[in-house]
Protein backbone atom coordinates (compact mmCIF):
# COMPACT_ATOMS: atom_id res chain seq x y z
CA UNK A 1 0.00 0.00 0.00
CA UNK A 2 1.08 3.47 -0.62
CA UNK A 3 1.86 6.06 2.16
CA UNK A 4 -0.67 8.57 2.30
CA UNK A 5 1.92 11.36 1.70
CA UNK A 6 3.26 9.44 -1.24
CA UNK A 7 -0.46 9.64 -2.40
CA UNK A 8 -0.51 13.34 -1.83
CA UNK A 9 2.59 14.12 -4.36
CA UNK A 10 5.19 14.71 -1.49
CA UNK A 11 7.52 11.67 -3.32
CA UNK A 12 7.66 13.22 -6.60
CA UNK A 13 8.86 16.52 -4.49
CA UNK A 14 11.68 15.11 -2.18
CA UNK A 15 12.45 13.18 -5.62
CA UNK A 16 12.95 16.72 -6.82
CA UNK A 17 14.72 17.78 -4.51
CA UNK A 18 17.51 15.21 -3.98
CA UNK A 19 18.05 15.74 -7.64
CA UNK A 20 18.81 19.47 -7.50
CA UNK A 21 20.53 18.72 -4.67
CA UNK A 22 22.78 16.34 -7.13
CA UNK A 23 23.05 18.82 -9.81
CA UNK A 24 24.39 20.97 -6.93
CA UNK A 25 26.63 19.61 -5.97
CA UNK A 26 27.29 18.64 -10.00
CA UNK A 27 28.26 22.05 -10.45
CA UNK A 28 30.19 22.75 -7.69
CA UNK A 29 32.61 20.01 -8.11
CA UNK A 30 33.02 20.99 -11.85
CA UNK A 31 33.67 24.76 -10.40
CA UNK A 32 36.26 22.73 -8.29
CA UNK A 33 37.85 21.17 -11.29
CA UNK A 34 38.34 24.09 -13.13
CA UNK A 35 39.90 26.33 -10.47
CA UNK A 36 41.59 23.56 -8.18
CA UNK A 37 45.16 22.19 -8.89
CA UNK A 38 44.35 19.23 -7.18
CA UNK A 39 41.99 18.06 -9.97
CA UNK A 40 44.52 18.90 -12.77
CA UNK A 41 45.25 14.75 -13.12
CA UNK A 42 41.74 14.64 -14.45
CA UNK A 43 41.75 16.95 -16.19
CA UNK A 44 44.90 15.68 -17.89
CA UNK A 45 43.70 12.93 -18.55
CA UNK A 46 40.26 14.23 -20.52
CA UNK A 47 42.35 16.85 -22.21
CA UNK A 48 45.15 14.05 -23.75
CA UNK A 49 42.26 11.45 -25.18
CA UNK A 50 40.66 14.99 -26.22
CA UNK A 51 43.57 15.53 -28.49
CA UNK A 52 44.66 12.19 -29.77
CA UNK A 53 41.46 12.95 -31.72
CA UNK A 54 42.85 16.69 -32.66
CA UNK A 55 46.01 15.49 -33.61
CA UNK A 56 43.96 12.51 -35.93
CA UNK A 57 42.07 15.47 -37.23
CA UNK A 58 44.91 18.05 -38.31
CA UNK A 59 46.73 14.87 -40.08
CA UNK A 60 44.05 13.89 -41.95
CA UNK A 61 41.66 17.48 -42.92
CA UNK A 62 44.99 19.69 -42.42
CA UNK A 63 47.33 19.51 -45.96
CA UNK A 64 51.06 19.19 -44.85
CA UNK A 65 53.67 21.57 -45.21
CA UNK A 66 56.73 20.70 -46.31
CA UNK A 67 59.53 22.89 -44.84
CA UNK A 68 62.38 21.45 -43.13
CA UNK A 69 61.36 17.32 -43.10
CA UNK A 70 62.84 16.53 -46.73
CA UNK A 71 66.38 18.48 -45.61
CA UNK A 72 66.47 16.59 -42.55
CA UNK A 73 66.03 12.87 -44.60
CA UNK A 74 68.71 14.38 -46.69
CA UNK A 75 71.36 14.98 -44.26
CA UNK A 76 70.72 11.94 -42.16
CA UNK A 77 70.88 9.49 -45.66
CA UNK A 78 74.40 11.10 -46.24
CA UNK A 79 75.78 9.74 -42.89
CA UNK A 80 73.62 6.40 -44.07
CA UNK A 81 75.70 6.17 -46.95
CA UNK A 82 79.10 6.26 -44.73
CA UNK A 83 79.78 9.89 -44.89
CA UNK A 84 81.43 11.04 -41.31
CA UNK A 85 82.50 14.25 -42.72
CA UNK A 86 80.34 16.54 -40.74
CA UNK A 87 80.83 19.41 -43.05
CA UNK A 88 79.69 17.31 -46.63
CA UNK A 89 76.40 16.24 -44.56
CA UNK A 90 74.10 18.99 -46.07
CA UNK A 91 70.16 19.23 -47.31
CA UNK A 92 68.16 21.27 -49.57
CA UNK A 93 67.88 24.27 -46.71
CA UNK A 94 71.84 24.34 -46.44
CA UNK A 95 74.74 22.29 -44.04
CA UNK A 96 73.46 19.99 -41.21
CA UNK A 97 73.81 22.13 -38.04
CA UNK A 98 72.79 20.05 -35.20
CA UNK A 99 74.89 17.84 -33.10
CA UNK A 100 75.26 14.04 -33.09
CA UNK A 101 72.04 13.05 -31.27
CA UNK A 102 69.48 14.30 -33.54
CA UNK A 103 71.46 12.08 -36.99
CA UNK A 104 70.98 9.09 -34.68
CA UNK A 105 67.48 9.90 -34.16
CA UNK A 106 66.04 10.98 -37.37
CA UNK A 107 68.14 7.75 -39.08
CA UNK A 108 65.69 6.12 -37.03
CA UNK A 109 62.84 8.00 -38.62
CA UNK A 110 64.42 7.95 -41.51
CA UNK A 111 64.23 3.57 -41.97
CA UNK A 112 60.60 3.75 -40.24
CA UNK A 113 59.13 5.90 -42.91
CA UNK A 114 60.60 4.05 -46.00
CA UNK A 115 63.75 6.33 -46.10
CA UNK A 116 61.53 9.82 -45.43
CA UNK A 117 58.45 8.93 -48.00
CA UNK A 118 56.25 7.93 -46.00
CA UNK A 119 54.86 11.48 -44.44
CA UNK A 120 51.77 10.15 -43.14
CA UNK A 121 53.17 7.65 -41.06
CA UNK A 122 56.04 10.74 -39.77
CA UNK A 123 52.81 12.39 -39.16
CA UNK A 124 51.24 9.96 -36.69
CA UNK A 125 54.95 8.89 -35.21
CA UNK A 126 55.00 12.90 -34.43
CA UNK A 127 51.59 12.63 -33.06
CA UNK A 128 52.50 10.07 -30.81
CA UNK A 129 55.82 12.53 -30.00
CA UNK A 130 52.89 14.98 -29.05
CA UNK A 131 50.71 13.07 -26.67
CA UNK A 132 53.85 11.79 -25.02
CA UNK A 133 55.39 15.46 -24.32
CA UNK A 134 52.11 16.39 -23.30
CA UNK A 135 51.93 13.67 -20.62
CA UNK A 136 55.51 14.71 -19.19
CA UNK A 137 54.14 18.05 -18.83
CA UNK A 138 51.36 17.41 -16.79
CA UNK A 139 53.32 15.35 -14.47
CA UNK A 140 55.31 18.41 -13.71
CA UNK A 141 52.66 20.82 -13.16
CA UNK A 142 50.81 18.12 -11.07
CA UNK A 143 53.88 18.00 -9.09
CA UNK A 144 53.94 22.03 -8.85
CA UNK A 145 50.36 22.34 -7.93
CA UNK A 146 50.19 25.86 -8.56
CA UNK A 147 47.96 26.08 -12.20
CA UNK A 148 44.39 25.99 -12.11
CA UNK A 149 42.61 23.36 -14.95
CA UNK A 150 40.98 25.69 -16.97
CA UNK A 151 44.63 27.05 -18.12
CA UNK A 152 45.54 23.67 -19.90
CA UNK A 153 42.18 24.03 -22.05
CA UNK A 154 44.66 27.11 -23.84
CA UNK A 155 47.66 24.85 -23.38
CA UNK A 156 46.55 21.99 -25.09
CA UNK A 157 43.16 22.77 -27.93
CA UNK A 158 43.47 26.49 -28.53
CA UNK A 159 46.76 26.38 -29.84
CA UNK A 160 47.00 25.87 -33.75
CA UNK A 161 50.70 26.68 -33.72
CA UNK A 162 51.99 23.88 -31.68
CA UNK A 163 49.91 21.36 -33.49
CA UNK A 164 51.39 22.62 -36.47
CA UNK A 165 55.16 22.46 -35.29
CA UNK A 166 54.20 18.70 -34.11
CA UNK A 167 52.19 17.04 -36.81
CA UNK A 168 52.05 19.71 -39.67
CA UNK A 169 55.70 20.53 -40.39
CA UNK A 170 57.92 17.51 -38.32
CA UNK A 171 60.00 19.42 -36.71
CA UNK A 172 63.73 18.51 -34.66
CA UNK A 173 62.40 21.68 -31.82
CA UNK A 174 59.58 19.00 -30.37
CA UNK A 175 62.31 15.84 -30.40
CA UNK A 176 64.27 17.65 -28.10
CA UNK A 177 62.21 19.17 -26.21
CA UNK A 178 59.86 16.31 -25.01
CA UNK A 179 63.66 14.59 -24.02
CA UNK A 180 63.83 17.44 -22.34
CA UNK A 181 61.04 17.21 -19.59
CA UNK A 182 61.77 13.66 -19.66
CA UNK A 183 65.09 14.78 -17.72
CA UNK A 184 63.08 17.11 -15.71
CA UNK A 185 60.56 14.89 -14.18
CA UNK A 186 63.56 12.84 -13.46
CA UNK A 187 64.93 15.72 -11.65
CA UNK A 188 61.69 15.93 -9.58
CA UNK A 189 62.66 12.70 -8.80
CA UNK A 190 65.64 13.35 -7.49
CA UNK A 191 67.45 10.88 -10.40
CA UNK A 192 70.05 13.99 -10.92
CA UNK A 193 72.36 11.57 -12.75
CA UNK A 194 69.84 9.84 -15.27
CA UNK A 195 68.17 13.53 -15.57
CA UNK A 196 71.73 14.69 -16.65
CA UNK A 197 71.98 11.75 -19.03
CA UNK A 198 68.53 12.51 -20.99
CA UNK A 199 69.63 17.02 -20.41
CA UNK A 200 72.65 15.87 -22.87
CA UNK A 201 70.69 14.10 -25.01
CA UNK A 202 68.10 16.53 -25.25
CA UNK A 203 70.91 19.19 -26.24
CA UNK A 204 72.40 16.60 -28.83
CA UNK A 205 69.42 17.32 -30.84
CA UNK A 206 68.94 20.85 -30.36
CA UNK A 207 71.09 23.22 -29.04
CA UNK A 208 68.20 25.50 -27.84
CA UNK A 209 67.94 23.15 -24.53
CA UNK A 210 71.03 25.08 -23.56
CA UNK A 211 68.76 27.85 -21.90
CA UNK A 212 68.04 25.58 -19.62
CA UNK A 213 71.47 25.46 -18.37
CA UNK A 214 72.09 28.01 -16.01
CA UNK A 215 69.37 27.07 -13.71
CA UNK A 216 70.11 23.34 -14.03
CA UNK A 217 73.73 23.95 -12.93
CA UNK A 218 72.44 26.34 -10.25
CA UNK A 219 70.14 23.65 -9.29
CA UNK A 220 73.29 21.00 -9.39
CA UNK A 221 75.55 23.66 -7.12
CA UNK A 222 72.56 23.76 -4.53
CA UNK A 223 72.09 20.26 -4.16
CA UNK A 224 75.56 18.84 -4.47
CA UNK A 225 77.99 21.99 -4.25
CA UNK A 226 81.03 21.92 -6.56
CA UNK A 227 82.73 18.57 -5.71
CA UNK A 228 79.21 16.66 -6.03
CA UNK A 229 78.28 18.45 -9.31
CA UNK A 230 81.40 17.91 -11.28
CA UNK A 231 80.53 13.99 -11.61
CA UNK A 232 76.96 14.80 -13.16
CA UNK A 233 78.50 17.74 -15.71
CA UNK A 234 80.96 14.94 -16.87
CA UNK A 235 78.18 13.06 -17.73
CA UNK A 236 76.67 15.60 -19.77
CA UNK A 237 80.06 16.04 -21.76
CA UNK A 238 80.83 12.10 -21.82
CA UNK A 239 77.09 11.28 -23.68
CA UNK A 240 78.35 14.61 -26.29
CA UNK A 241 81.81 13.12 -26.84
CA UNK A 242 80.19 9.14 -27.42
CA UNK A 243 77.75 10.53 -29.69
CA UNK A 244 79.55 12.79 -31.78
CA UNK A 245 82.62 10.33 -31.49
CA UNK A 246 82.37 8.84 -35.10
CA UNK A 247 82.55 12.23 -36.27
CA UNK A 248 85.15 13.65 -34.42
CA UNK A 249 87.77 10.94 -35.37
CA UNK A 250 87.33 11.91 -38.73
CA UNK A 251 87.16 15.86 -38.89
CA UNK A 252 86.83 17.07 -34.78
CA UNK A 253 86.87 21.18 -36.10
CA UNK A 254 84.12 20.33 -38.83
CA UNK A 255 81.30 18.74 -36.31
CA UNK A 256 82.46 21.49 -33.28
CA UNK A 257 81.62 24.44 -36.29
CA UNK A 258 78.77 22.98 -37.21
CA UNK A 259 77.05 21.27 -35.03
CA UNK A 260 77.43 23.95 -32.04
CA UNK A 261 77.62 27.20 -34.14
CA UNK A 262 76.76 29.98 -31.58
CA UNK A 263 77.45 32.56 -34.09
CA UNK A 264 75.19 31.78 -36.75
CA UNK A 265 72.96 34.18 -38.54
CA UNK A 266 69.59 33.97 -39.11
CA UNK A 267 67.40 35.28 -41.65
CA UNK A 268 65.64 38.18 -40.92
CA UNK A 269 62.56 37.35 -43.00
CA UNK A 270 61.98 34.47 -40.75
CA UNK A 271 62.20 36.81 -37.11
CA UNK A 272 59.11 37.12 -35.06
CA UNK A 273 60.83 38.52 -32.64
CA UNK A 274 62.70 41.73 -34.45
CA UNK A 275 60.79 42.42 -37.42
CA UNK A 276 60.19 46.50 -35.77
CA UNK A 277 64.40 46.73 -36.02
CA UNK A 278 66.11 47.34 -39.53
CA UNK A 279 67.79 44.67 -41.05
CA UNK A 280 70.75 46.04 -40.90
CA UNK A 281 70.34 46.67 -37.03
CA UNK A 282 68.99 42.84 -36.68
CA UNK A 283 72.26 41.55 -38.19
CA UNK A 284 75.08 43.61 -36.64
CA UNK A 285 77.07 42.19 -34.17
CA UNK A 286 77.19 45.09 -32.00
CA UNK A 287 73.17 43.91 -31.13
CA UNK A 288 74.25 40.89 -30.89
CA UNK A 289 76.53 41.14 -28.24
CA UNK A 290 74.41 43.16 -26.24
CA UNK A 291 72.01 41.07 -26.08
CA UNK A 292 74.13 38.35 -24.66
CA UNK A 293 75.05 40.98 -22.33
CA UNK A 294 71.48 41.77 -21.11
CA UNK A 295 71.08 38.03 -21.17
CA UNK A 296 74.26 37.09 -18.63
CA UNK A 297 73.07 40.37 -16.43
CA UNK A 298 69.36 38.77 -16.11
CA UNK A 299 70.54 35.86 -15.39
CA UNK A 300 72.93 37.28 -12.46
CA UNK A 301 70.32 38.98 -11.27
CA UNK A 302 67.85 36.10 -10.67
CA UNK A 303 70.52 34.04 -9.21
CA UNK A 304 71.35 36.15 -6.56
CA UNK A 305 68.32 37.48 -6.16
CA UNK A 306 64.93 35.05 -6.69
CA UNK A 307 67.06 31.78 -7.43
CA UNK A 308 69.26 31.92 -4.21
CA UNK A 309 67.51 31.71 -0.77
CA UNK A 310 69.80 31.00 1.90
CA UNK A 311 71.46 33.70 4.14
CA UNK A 312 74.82 33.05 3.03
CA UNK A 313 76.42 34.65 0.13
CA UNK A 314 75.74 32.59 -3.23
CA UNK A 315 79.16 31.25 -3.12
CA UNK A 316 78.31 28.95 -0.59
CA UNK A 317 76.99 26.68 -3.24
CA UNK A 318 80.28 25.74 -3.55
CA UNK A 319 80.70 24.26 -0.77
CA UNK A 320 79.41 20.75 0.12
CA UNK A 321 75.80 21.41 1.58
CA UNK A 322 76.84 19.67 4.61
CA UNK A 323 79.54 22.42 6.05
CA UNK A 324 77.18 25.20 4.84
CA UNK A 325 75.98 27.41 7.92
CA UNK A 326 72.37 27.69 6.47
CA UNK A 327 70.42 25.39 4.68
CA UNK A 328 68.76 27.01 1.72
CA UNK A 329 64.86 27.26 2.65
CA UNK A 330 62.36 26.15 0.49
CA UNK A 331 60.95 28.98 -1.42
CA UNK A 332 58.54 31.19 -0.73
CA UNK A 333 55.93 33.34 -2.88
CA UNK A 334 54.79 36.41 -0.79
CA UNK A 335 54.81 34.68 2.33
CA UNK A 336 53.18 31.96 1.22
CA UNK A 337 55.07 28.45 1.63
CA UNK A 338 55.18 25.90 -1.00
CA UNK A 339 54.44 22.62 1.17
CA UNK A 340 55.57 19.11 1.48
CA UNK A 341 56.62 17.83 -1.43
CA UNK A 342 55.74 20.33 -3.16
CA UNK A 343 58.04 22.65 -2.28
CA UNK A 344 61.88 21.70 -3.76
CA UNK A 345 59.26 20.56 -6.84
CA UNK A 346 58.35 23.82 -7.41
CA UNK A 347 61.71 25.38 -7.11
CA UNK A 348 63.54 22.92 -9.31
CA UNK A 349 60.87 24.30 -11.72
CA UNK A 350 61.11 28.05 -11.26
CA UNK A 351 64.59 27.58 -11.69
CA UNK A 352 64.71 25.66 -14.60
CA UNK A 353 61.46 27.17 -16.30
CA UNK A 354 62.72 31.16 -15.79
CA UNK A 355 66.43 30.03 -16.84
CA UNK A 356 65.05 29.24 -20.27
CA UNK A 357 62.06 32.21 -20.31
CA UNK A 358 65.44 34.68 -19.84
CA UNK A 359 66.98 33.14 -22.75
CA UNK A 360 64.12 33.49 -24.74
CA UNK A 361 63.07 36.71 -24.25
CA UNK A 362 67.15 37.64 -24.86
CA UNK A 363 67.23 35.29 -28.83
CA UNK A 364 69.05 37.22 -31.37
CA UNK A 365 66.16 35.66 -33.08
CA UNK A 366 63.10 33.80 -32.72
CA UNK A 367 61.22 31.24 -35.59
CA UNK A 368 58.25 30.42 -35.80
CA UNK A 369 59.41 26.39 -34.51
CA UNK A 370 60.59 28.14 -31.70
CA UNK A 371 57.37 28.43 -29.96
CA UNK A 372 57.89 25.09 -28.42
CA UNK A 373 60.87 26.16 -26.97
CA UNK A 374 58.58 27.95 -24.10
CA UNK A 375 54.95 27.26 -24.88
CA UNK A 376 54.39 24.53 -22.35
CA UNK A 377 56.07 26.66 -19.90
CA UNK A 378 54.33 29.50 -19.70
CA UNK A 379 51.06 28.57 -17.66
CA UNK A 380 53.57 27.86 -15.07
CA UNK A 381 55.85 31.27 -15.02
CA UNK A 382 52.17 33.15 -15.25
CA UNK A 383 50.60 31.40 -12.36
CA UNK A 384 53.10 30.79 -9.95
CA UNK A 385 52.87 33.62 -8.38
CA UNK A 386 50.06 34.16 -6.22
CA UNK A 387 47.24 35.18 -8.18
CA UNK A 388 43.63 36.96 -7.01
CA UNK A 389 40.64 36.33 -8.78
CA UNK A 390 40.77 39.63 -10.74
CA UNK A 391 44.08 38.59 -11.81
CA UNK A 392 43.31 35.52 -13.79
CA UNK A 393 41.72 37.62 -16.56
CA UNK A 394 45.16 39.33 -17.43
CA UNK A 395 46.68 36.33 -17.41
CA UNK A 396 44.64 34.81 -19.83
CA UNK A 397 44.82 37.70 -21.73
CA UNK A 398 48.56 37.59 -22.04
CA UNK A 399 48.31 33.66 -23.31
CA UNK A 400 45.99 35.01 -25.90
CA UNK A 401 48.49 37.95 -27.58
CA UNK A 402 51.14 35.78 -27.06
CA UNK A 403 49.90 33.22 -29.27
CA UNK A 404 48.15 35.50 -31.77
CA UNK A 405 51.65 37.24 -32.36
CA UNK A 406 53.12 33.67 -32.68
CA UNK A 407 50.15 33.11 -35.17
CA UNK A 408 50.95 36.33 -36.89
CA UNK A 409 52.67 35.24 -40.52
CA UNK A 410 54.69 37.12 -41.65
CA UNK A 411 55.23 39.01 -38.32
CA UNK A 412 54.79 42.37 -38.52
CA UNK A 413 56.11 45.11 -36.48
CA UNK A 414 53.02 45.21 -34.12
CA UNK A 415 53.46 41.91 -33.23
CA UNK A 416 56.80 41.69 -32.68
CA UNK A 417 56.50 44.59 -30.53
CA UNK A 418 53.42 43.42 -29.03
CA UNK A 419 55.47 39.81 -28.11
CA UNK A 420 58.03 41.87 -26.42
CA UNK A 421 55.68 44.02 -24.55
CA UNK A 422 54.01 40.41 -23.26
CA UNK A 423 57.59 39.04 -22.60
CA UNK A 424 58.23 42.12 -20.30
CA UNK A 425 55.19 41.47 -18.35
CA UNK A 426 55.50 38.28 -17.97
CA UNK A 427 59.45 38.46 -16.20
CA UNK A 428 57.38 42.05 -14.02
CA UNK A 429 55.91 39.62 -12.46
CA UNK A 430 58.26 36.95 -12.05
CA UNK A 431 60.35 39.44 -10.58
CA UNK A 432 58.11 41.27 -8.22
CA UNK A 433 55.88 38.15 -8.01
CA UNK A 434 58.40 36.18 -6.19
CA UNK A 435 60.38 38.87 -4.30
CA UNK A 436 61.55 37.57 -0.57
CA UNK A 437 58.53 38.93 2.01
CA UNK A 438 60.20 41.69 4.23
CA UNK A 439 60.74 41.06 7.67
CA UNK A 440 59.53 43.62 9.84
CA UNK A 441 60.52 43.68 13.24
CA UNK A 442 57.99 44.55 15.39
CA UNK A 443 59.25 46.82 18.78
CA UNK A 444 58.01 44.83 21.82
CA UNK A 445 56.59 47.96 24.38
CA UNK A 446 58.91 47.95 27.27
CA UNK A 447 57.48 46.77 30.82
CA UNK A 448 59.86 49.28 32.78
CA UNK A 449 57.45 52.20 32.56
CA UNK A 450 54.47 50.21 32.91
CA UNK A 451 55.82 49.14 36.28
CA UNK A 452 56.97 52.80 37.21
CA UNK A 453 53.39 53.56 36.90
CA UNK A 454 52.15 50.74 38.79
CA UNK A 455 54.59 51.51 41.81
CA UNK A 456 53.89 55.52 41.44
CA UNK A 457 49.74 54.94 42.02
Amino acid sequence: ALRPETRNGAAPAMAAGRGAAVLRRAWRERRAALLEPSYTPLVAACLCLAEGGVNLWVIRRVPYTEIDWKAYMEEVEGFANGTLDYTRLKGDTGPLVYPAGFVYIFLGLYYATGRGTDIRLAQYLFAGLYLLNLLLVFRIYCRTNKVPPYVFFFMCCASYRIHSIFVLRLFNDPVAMAILFLAINLFLEERWSWGCFFFSLAVSVKMNILLFAPGLLFLLLQQFGLRGCIPKLCICALLQVVLGLPFLLVNPVGYLTRSFDLGRQFQFKWTVNWRFLPEEVFQNRAFHATLLLVHLASLGLFALHRWHRSKESILALLKDPGERKHASPPLTVNNILWQGGQQESAQIIFILFSSNFLGVCCSRSLHYQFYVWYFHTLPYLLWCTPTSKLAHMPKVLLLGVIELCWNTYPSTVCSSLSLHICHGLVLLQLWYGTAPPLVTHTRLPSRRPAAVSKKAQ
